[in-house]
């Protein structure tokens, strides 16, 4: 019962703040004291997109857009997490590919639009690796640093006992590394989310990055403005579902969190 109410008022909280913003600039707007032609009222944007829902339209982007973001963020942690597990438990694979992977890692998300066009047309297959890349360095560096930072006396434990390398890696090395791996799989996430607009911007026809494009090239900021309140709600539904997904791994955890 208190943890319910807990979980209510954090997210009251949560909500205060946009909320209020929300309030004061539809009050400014239809007292006169601001214009509403660049930035519309909340009222016009949920108009906006109550329109979009009724004609079907929304409902079509944002399949397509979570379609894309579900199989980038899949392929990217996947190999993000083989990668980072291979160089953060061999010095051999670290010292060969880390320095090559840091380097990319620094390369802009759009500098890889115009070649991935060159190499894989403008279909489905650039925009799902476009986010699959942005998904995998968050997940290899998390990955590869939780590795790294496992204490050093928890594996001499393991190896006083001597455990095997499978039993090692699953009784030690799997629960130290959990916590980090996680939050790196939030943080792919959150970058794919933000990979898909332009990842959209490669000739799509569908998804919420192209309602983007259409309302700046149609001068409706309602339109854009509904679009990004979509994925501040999309990503973080996403995000909640990752969470609720891997809680049961984390449920041996006792920490601060719960009693602050």
């Amino acid at each position: 019962m208190w943890a319910g109410w807990r979980r209510g008022g954090r997210l009251v909280l949560g909500l205060l703040l946009p909320l209020s913003f929300a309030l004061a600039w539809e009050i400014a707007v239809r007292g006169g004291w601001a214009q509403g032609r660049l930035l519309p009222p909340p009222s016009r944007v949920l108009d906006a997109l109550l329109i979009l829902a009724r004609s079907g339209d929304l409902g079509l982007h944002v399949r397509a857009t979570l379609l894309r973001v579900t199989l980038g963020f899949l392929g990217g942690a996947g190999i993000g997490i083989v990668a980072g597990a291979l160089t953060g438990t061999l010095p051999v694979v670290r010292h060969l590919v880390d320095p090559g992977l840091q380097a990319l890692r620094a390369v802009p998300s759009l500098a890889w639009v115009p070649l991935f066009i060159l190499w894989l047309g403008i279909l489905e297959t650039p925009k799902v690796v476009l986010i699959a890349v942005g998904v995998f360095f968050p997940v290899y560096i998390g990955v590869s640093g939780a590795i790294a930072s496992v204490d050093r006396k928890l594996v001499e434990v393991g190896r006083l006992f001597r455990l095997s390398n499978l039993a090692l890696a699953r009784r030690i090395l799997l629960p130290a590394v959990l916590p980090g791996t996680i939050v790196a799989l939030r943080t792919g996430l959150g970058l794919g989310v933000l990979f898909v607009v332009a990842a959209e911007l490669m000739g799509a026809s569908e998804g919420l990055g192209y309602l983007l494009v259409e309302g700046q090239q149609f001068g409706k900021p309602d339109q854009i403005l509904a679009a990004i309140l979509a994925f501040a709600v999309l990503g973080k539904l996403a995000d909640a579902l990752l969470i609720l997904l891997t809680r049961p791994l984390l449920r041996w955890q006792d920490v601060s969190r719960d009693v602050l």
